[in-house]
C-alpha cells in the first residue's frame, strides 16, 4: 500500500510539473517575435533612405540610426535575408533586397576591416538562397577592397587607422574573413585564401594568452612585423578577458576550420571554447559579463552580443568535434538560447525600438552603448536559431 501511495505521489508531482519549451517551440516563438520587430524596424526606416539601425536612446527609447560606413550597418540586411530564409516571406525578400542597397557603396571602402560584416552579412546571405551577379561583384570587389589593408611585413589585414596605434589588429578582425574565404572559393585567386591564412595564423601566434584567453589589440611595428604592445580597448583592463573578443575568436577559427579544414585552427576553437565555457566567471545562465574579469562581478552589465554569438558558434563547432565535446557544446548552446529568448532578454513585440533581444554592451570603457539592444546581437541569435533548427 505505502508503494502505491508513493508511486501516486511521484505520478501526480511529475504531472503537476510545467513542461518545458521545446526547442523548436522556443526557435517558432522567438523567430515571430524576430519577425514583426523587423517589419516595425523596417517600416521605421522607410523614410529614411541612407540609414540603418544601431540602437536606441535608453532614456527616450528613440531610434539611433548609422549611415552605411558605420561597422554595424550589414547586420540588419543580413538579418532580413535569415527571416526571409525562415519563413518564405516574399515580403522579407524585398524588405532584405532593399536594405542591402543601402551598403552597397561601401564595396569601394579600403578605410575599414570591418568590410566582412558590412557586405558578406548581407550579401553571403542573399547568395546562400539565390545566385545574384550583382551580389557576386559587390563581395569580389569589396574582398579586394579588404585585401588592400593587408601588410605582407606585418602578415595582418590592420583594423583601425585612429589612435596612437603603429598598426593595431584586433581580435575582432578574425570574423571578416569569411568574406576573403568565400572570394577565394568564387574566384579562385588564391591571394584570398594566403590572406586570410595569415591573418588567423598571426592572430593565433600572438593575441592569445597560457590560458588561451585572447588580447583584444595588439599593436605592430609596420616594417619589421615586431609587437610593440598588448592592450585593451574594450575591455577592463589589458590583462582581462574582454567576453565579445573571445567569442569573436571562437567564431573565427570554427569558420576557418570549416573553410581550411586545418586542424590547428580547430584546435584553437576548441581552446577557446573550452576556456569560454568553464571560467570560474562564467554565470549559471551561460550570458556572459561584459568582461569575464570585470572588477565588480557579480554586479557587472551581462552581454546578450557575446552570448548571441558565442552560441552561433558552438552549434557549428559541435559538428567538428567527438561525441563527448559535441553533447557539452550543445548543451551550452541551448541554455544560452534559452536565456536569450526569455523575458529577461527577448523583448516584446513593439518595444525595444524594434530590436529582437535586450541587455548586450558596446563599450564600458567609452560609455558608450551599455545595456542596450544592438544589431549585431540580433544577428547572430537568429544565426544560431537557424544553426539549431538545421542540427
Amino acid at each position: 500500500m505505502k508503494q502505491i501511495l508513493f508511486l501516486s505521489f511521484l505520478f501526480l508531482a511529475f504531472s503537476c510539473t510545467p513542461k518545458q519549451e521545446t526547442m523548436e517551440q522556443l526557435i517558432d516563438r522567438s523567430m515571430a517575435v524576430a519577425v514583426q520587430q523587423s517589419k516595425n524596424m523596417a517600416a521605421a526606416l522607410s523614410d529614411r533612405p541612407d540609414m540603418l539601425p544601431k540602437t536606441i536612446n535608453t532614456e527616450t527609447g528613440e531610434l539611433i540610426t548609422s549611415d552605411s560606413g558605420w561597422w554595424c550597418s550589414g547586420f540588419f540586411p543580413g538579418l532580413l535575408w535569415y527571416l526571409y530564409e525562415y519563413t518564405n516571406d516574399a515580403d522579407l525578400q524585398s524588405l532584405a533586397a532593399a536594405y542591402t542597397d543601402r551598403v552597397e557603396k561601401e564595396k569601394y571602402n579600403t578605410g575599414t576591416h570591418d568590410l566582412g560584416f558590412m557586405l558578406y552579412c548581407p550579401y553571403g546571405n542573399a547568395l546562400k538562397l539565390a545566385e545574384n551577379q550583382a551580389y557576386t561583384e559587390v563581395l569580389l570587389t569589396g574582398s579586394k577592397s579588404l585585401c588592400v589593408r593587408f601588410n605582407p611585413a606585418v602578415g595582418l589585414i590592420k583594423s583601425w587607422d585612429h589612435g596612437t596605434w603603429q598598426f593595431p589588429v584586433i581580435i575582432d578582425n578574425m570574423m571578416n574573413l569569411e568574406m576573403l574565404m568565400w572570394a577565394y572559393r568564387e574566384s579562385g585567386d588564391p591571394s584570398f585564401l594566403k590572406i586570410a591564412e595569415s591573418h588567423a595564423d598571426v592572430t593565433m601566434a600572438n593575441h592569445f594568452r597560457a590560458d588561451n584567453s585572447s588580447y583584444h589589440v595588439v599593436d605592430y611595428d609596420s616594417i619589421t612585423g615586431a609587437v610593440l604592445e598588448k592592450q585593451t580597448a574594450q575591455g577592463a583592463f589589458d590583462e582581462s578577458i574582454w567576453a565579445r573578443g573571445q567569442a569573436w575568436g571562437l567564431y573565427g577559427y570554427t569558420m576557418m576550420y570549416r573553410e581550411t579544414g586545418n586542424e590547428v585552427y580547430l584546435d584553437q576553437a576548441n581552446k577557446i571554447a573550452v576556456l569560454m565555457i568553464d571560467h570560474v566567471n562564467m554565470p549559471a545562465d551561460m550570458i556572459p559579463y561584459w568582461d569575464y574579469l570585470a572588477l565588480d562581478i557579480p554586479n557587472e552589465k551581462r552581454d546578450a552580443s557575446a552570448a548571441a554569438v558565442m552560441a552561433s558558434a558552438l552549434i557549428e563547432l559541435s559538428d567538428y568535434v567527438d561525441d563527448c565535446l559535441k553533447v557539452k557544446y550543445l548543451q551550452v548552446a541551448e541554455a544560452q538560447l534559452r536565456s536569450l529568448a526569455s523575458p529577461e532578454y527577448l523583448a516584446e513585440v513593439g518595444t525595444n525600438g524594434g530590436f529582437i533581444l535586450k541587455h548586450s554592451v558596446g563599450s564600458i570603457p567609452h560609455n558608450s552603448e551599455i545595456d542596450v539592444p544592438l544589431t549585431y546581437a540580433d544577428y547572430y541569435f537568429v544565426e544560431a536559431l537557424l544553426r539549431w533548427k538545421k542540427l
